[in-house]
């Protein structure tokens, strides 16, 4: 099974990457995870990427699918993958639907986990950090005295990533770039929408179910 998830930051994707990838035996693709090893590995590509990034500049979409086409084509893959995080632009979605048809294949399912803006922030600007790497959630889990960590006792703070004027700066941005692909993959008859606020076990079982229905 060749499959993209789709939707808004904070709204579980890795979470069911993660669970998807274990049930299916397919590989996640995450591409910061590429480009993080390709960079690492000092591999052309990853060169060329980093050139890019230094730079403070976003590395350009033929570079990215170069990638990505570079990594799907690794053994682990032929029995599918589960893309996260790419295509992020109806360019990119374009241009890998290309790559895949050069090596006789295509995407064969999109998942687009959806969930309100507000249930994004509300999830996202909750969680609390801990220096010893605890994570916690002022309502879905939060420590036994607020602010310090049960662990170790220190006193937890915020990412930068997860304060609510980020979050909805990266909410405008997915609204902006990445929403459009909805309707581009609607329209190819292969989107499946799935709710991104249910506890993640149902989820889990709601998107495994629309894949055993899809193989028939």
């Amino acid at each position: 099974m060749r499959m993209i998830l789709l939707g808004p930051p904070g709204a579980g994707k890795g979470t069911q990457a993660a669970n998807l990838s274990a049930a299916l035996k397919i590989p996640h693709i995450s591409t910061g995870d590429i480009f993080r090893s390709n960079i690492k590995e000092g591999t052309p590509l990853g060169v060329l990427a980093k050139s890019y990034i230094d730079a403070g500049k976003l590395v350009p979409d033929d570079v990215t699918v170069e990638i990505v086409e570079d990594r799907i084509q690794k053994d682990d893959c032929k029995n599918g993958f589960l893309m996260d995080g790419f295509p992020r632009t109806i360019p990119q979605a374009q241009k890998f639907d290309n790559m895949l048809k050069k090596l006789n294949a295509n995407v064969e399912l999109v998942i687009n986990i959806s969930a309100p803006d507000s249930a994004i922030v509300k999830r996202m600007s909750g969680r609390r950090m801990c220096s010893c790497g605890r994570t916690y959630h002022v309502v879905n889990l939060p420590p036994k005295t607020e602010g310090i960590c049960d662990a170790c006792g220190s006193k937890l703070f915020i990412r930068d990533d997860d304060r609510e004027e980020t979050v909805l700066e990266r909410l405008k941005t997915y609204h902006e770039q990445t929403s459009p692909l909805i309707d581009y993959y609607s329209e190819k008859g292969i989107l499946k929408n799935v709710d991104g606020t249910k506890p993640i076990s149902e989820t889990t079982e709601e998107i495994l179910k629309i894949i055993a229905d899809l193989k028939g």
